[in-house]
C-alpha cells in the first residue's frame, strides 16, 4: 500500500572530517505538519534539516556550513521567532521517502559521520537497544560514529557490538534503517496518519560504493590510517502499519526514549508531596500564632498595658517606613512583575497544549511576545510602589523600569551573540531578527510601560493601615539567626527544594537536547514554588519583625530572590558533573546564558516573597488596635 502525506519530515545526515578523534554531535531534525494525514506516496514524503549539536559544545551550525550532501532547487522553509532564537536552521535534503525501499545511496564522500539525532513529523526518532540485565534503552538520537581505544576499550556506541574489536579504530554507522507507523483512519478517505518513527544505525563496509547491497563486515577506520577514505552513506525505508497507537496517544512512545521515566515521575510526585506538607506545617504554625497575638494585642484596654507593649506590634510607627534605595526596588518589583505574568500564561497555555514539543519554537515565541505586551503592568507597578515610598523622581524611574533590566539581558544576550557570530554558529542571531527584536523592545513594550506608569503615578498612593512616626525607632541587637544575611540565606533552601528535579530535566531539556514535555507537572511545580517562596518570606517576616527589625521590604525581596543563588550553584554543580562541553567559547556561552536565566529567577521569586510580605503586614496591621 503506498500513502502521501501533507508532512515534512526532516532529517539530518552528519558528516564531518575527521583528524586526530571524533566528537559525538548530535543533530536536531524537526517537521511541520499541516493534516499530517496521507493517501500515498507517489509524491514522496519531503525531507529536511536542521542544525548540528554536539554534546561537548553548545555551538549548533547550520547544515550547509559543512560539506554535506545538497538538495539544489529546493526552497527553504521559514522559522518562526522562537526557532531563530533557539538558533533553529531549517534546510532541504536530498534524502527522498516514498515506499518501502532498501539500500539507496544517499552519496559517497571522503569524509566521516559523527552523531545525529532525527526527529520525523516533529517527533523524536527513537532508536532503542539491549542493555545490562534484560533491559531495552531507547535514545532520542543515535551515535553515527564510535572509538575502540588503543587498549581495546569500547567506548559510546561500540559497546552494543561484538564486531567492533579492533583497537585504535573508529567504526562508522554509515546506514540507517527508518521504520515509519502509520494506522488506517476510520471513516475518513484520506487514508492514514503517521503515530510513529524509529530507526536502526548500521555499519557496513559497501563493496561497491556506487551500488551498495548493505551488507558485510563493519566500516572500520584506524586512527593512523592515512589517505583518503571514501564511505558510501545509505538508508532503508520502512512503513509498518500500527493499529494500537492513535492519533491522539502517538507522542506516548516517546517516553520509551527518555531513560527512567518511571524514576523521574516518582522524584516529582515524592517532592511535592514533601513540598506540600511543610507548606502546611508553615501556614498552620503562622495562622495559629498570629490569631493568638492578635487576640492578645486586642484585648489591651488599659494604658498601662499599651505601654508595654511587645513583639511585632512595637514597630507598627516604623513598618511602613520607606526602605532605602527605593527607585531600585521598585524597578525591580515592575520588571518582576511582568516576568511572573509571562510565566504563569506560557505555562498554562503550554499546559492546554497550545506549546507542545509539536509546535517547535513556539514557548519561546510566545513568552517573548507576552513580555513584550506586558510592559504596562511593570510600569503601572513600579510606579505604585515608588510612590507610596516617597518618591518623585517619576521620569527616572520609568525609564529604569523600561531599560534597566531587558537591558542587562540584552547586553548580556548581544555579547553571547558575538561569540556565535565568531565562531560561525547558526545560533548567532541574524542581524534582521536582532533589529526586529530591539523594535518590539524599544516600538512596544518602552511606550506601554510609560502608558502603566502615567497611571501609576496618578493614582493616589497606596495607604497604609499605621501611620508612621516622623523619627524612627531604634532597632535593638538581633541574634544570629534573625540577622538579615543568615534569614536570607536560610529563606531560598525551601523554594529551590521544589523546583531542584524541574530544573534537572529543564536543563536536560536545553544543554542535553532532550525532549521536555512535562508542562502539567512544571506549571504545578510553579503554583507550589509560589506558595513555598510566599510562606517562607512571610515566616522570615514575621520573626523579624517580633524582633523589633521593621526592615521588612528589601529583606523580603532578597529572601526569596536568594533561591535563585541556589538556582545559580546547582548549574555550576550541573555543568561539572553532567556535562562534556569543552572549549573556552562554549564555557563563556553556558554561564552567560545561565546568568540570563538566574537574573530572571531572581526577579521572579523576588517579587513574589515581597507581594507575599506585603499582603502580610498590610493584613496584620489592619486588624490590631493602634493608638
Amino acid at each position: 500500500m503506498l500513502y502521501q502525506s501533507e508532512y515534512i519530515v526532516e532529517i539530518l545526515i552528519v558528516q564531518f572530517l575527521v583528524t586526530t578523534q571524533i566528537k559525538l554531535w548530535s543533530i536536531l531534525i524537526t517537521g511541520r505538519s499541516a493534516g499530517l494525514v496521507f493517501t500515498s506516496l507517489h509524491s514522496g514524503i519531503e525531507l529536511f534539516v536542521n542544525r548540528l549539536d554536539s554534546v561537548e559544545s553548545v555551538l549548533p551550525y547550520e547544515y550547509t556550513a559543512f560539506d554535506f550532501c545538497q538538495a539544489e532547487g529546493k526552497k527553504r522553509p521559514s522559522e518562526n521567532l522562537g526557532q531563530v532564537l533557539f538558533g533553529e536552521r531549517i534546510e532541504p535534503s536530498p534524502y527522498r521517502v516514498c515506499s518501502d525501499r532498501g539500500c539507496l545511496v544517499v552519496c559517497t564522500f571522503k569524509w566521516l559521520y559523527l552523531r545525529k539525532l532525527q526527529i520525523v513529523d516533529n517527533m523524536p526518532v527513537t532508536w532503542c537497544y539491549d542493555v545490562e540485565d534484560g533491559q531495552r534503552f531507547c535514545n532520542p538520537g543515535f551515535p553515527i560514529g564510535c572509538y575502540i581505544t588503543e587498549d581495546g576499550r569500547p567506548k559510546d556506541a561500540c559497546v552494543i557490538n561484538s564486531e567492533f574489536h579492533e583497537k585504535d579504530t573508529f567504526y562508522i554507522f554509515n546506514h540507517v534503517d527508518i521504520k515509519i507507523y502509520y494506522h488506517v483512519v476510520e471513516n475518513e478517505a484520506l487514508g492514514a496518519r503517521l503515530v510513529a518513527a524509529k530507526l536502526e544505525p548500521k555499519s557496513y563496509k559497501h563493496t561497491h560504493a556506487d551500488n551498495p547491497d548493505c551488507s558485510g563486515v563493519p566500516m572500520d577506520i584506524s586512527n593512523k590510517a592515512s589517505g583518503e577514505v571514501k564511505i558510501a552513506y545509505t538508508y532503508s525505508v520502512t512503513f509498518q502499519e500500527e493499529k494500537s497507537i492513535r492519533w491522539a496517544s502517538r507522542w506516548d512512545y516517546i517516553l520509551e526514549s527518555m531513560p527512567h521515566t518511571h524514576i523521574q515521575w516518582f522524584s516529582i510526585m515524592n517532592s511535592l508531596v514533601i513540598v506540600l506538607f511543610l507548606s502546611g506545617m508553615v501556614a498552620m504554625i503562622m495562622l495559629r500564632t498570629l490569631h493568638k497575638d492578635i487576640a492578645r494585642y486586642n484585648q489591651m484596654d488599659s494604658t498601662e498595658d499599651a505601654q508595654e507593649e511587645f513583639g511585632w506590634k512595637l514597630v507598627h510607627g516604623d513598618i511602613f517606613r520607606p526602605p532605602r534605595k527605593g527607585m531600585l526596588l521598585s524597578v525591580f518589583l515592575g520588571s518582576g512583575t511582568q516576568i511572573l505574568i509571562m510565566t504563569f500564561v506560557t505555562l498554562f497555555f503550554a499546559c492546554l497544549g497550545f506549546l507542545s514539543p509539536a509546535n517547535r519554537g513556539a514557548l519561546m515565541t510566545c513568552a517573548v511576545v507576552l513580555w513584550v505586551l506586558l510592559g504596562t503592568p511593570a510600569g503601572y507597578v513600579a510606579a505604585r510602589f515608588y510612590k507610596s515610598f516617597g518618591g518623585e523622581k517619576w521620569k527616572t524611574n520609568v525609564l529604569l523600569t523600561s531599560f534597566l533590566c531587558p537591558g542587562i539581558v540584552f547586553a548580556d544576550f548581544f555579547i553571547m551573540n558575538l561569540i556565535l557570530w565568531g565562531e560561525g554558529s547558526s545560533a548567532a542571531i541574524p542581524f534582521g531578527t536582532l533589529v526586529a527584536i530591539l523594535a518590539l523592545w524599544f516600538c512596544i513594550s518602552v511606550p506601554l510601560t510609560f502608558i502603566g506608569a502615567y497611571f501609576g503615578f496618578k493614582k493616589n498612593a497606596i495607604e497604609h493601615p499605621v501611620r508612621t512616626n516622623q523619627i524612627p525607632r531604634q532597632i535593638p541587637e538581633q541574634s544570629f539567626y534573625t540577622k538579615p544575611l543568615p534569614g536570607i540565606i536560610m529563606g531560598g533552601i525551601l523554594p529551590f527544594g521544589c523546583i531542584f528535579i524541574q530544573l534537572f530535566f529543564i536543563l536536560n531539556s536545553i544543554w542535553s537536547h532532550q525532549m521536555y514535555y512535562m508542562f502539567g507537572f512544571l506549571f504545578l511545580v510553579f503554583i507550589i514554588l509560589v506558595i513555598t517562596c510566599s510562606e517562607a518570606t512571610i515566616l522570615l517576616c514575621y520573626f523579624h519583625l517580633c524582633a523589633e527589625d521593621y526592615h521588612w521590604q528589601w529583606r523580603s525581596f532578597l529572601t526569596s530572590g536568594f533561591t535563585a543563588v541556589y538556582f545559580l550553584i546547582y548549574a555550576i554543580h550541573y555543568f561539572f558533573s553532567k556535562l562534556q562541553i569543552t572549549g573556552t567559547a562554549s564555557t563563556i556561552l553556558y554561564f552567560g546564558y545561565t546568568m540570563i536565566m538566574v537574573l530572571i529567577f531572581f526577579l521572579f521569586t523576588g517579587t513574589i516573597g515581597f507581594f507575599a510580605c506585603f499582603w502580610f503586614v498590610t493584613k496584620i496591621y489592619s486588624v490590631v488596635k493602634v493608638d
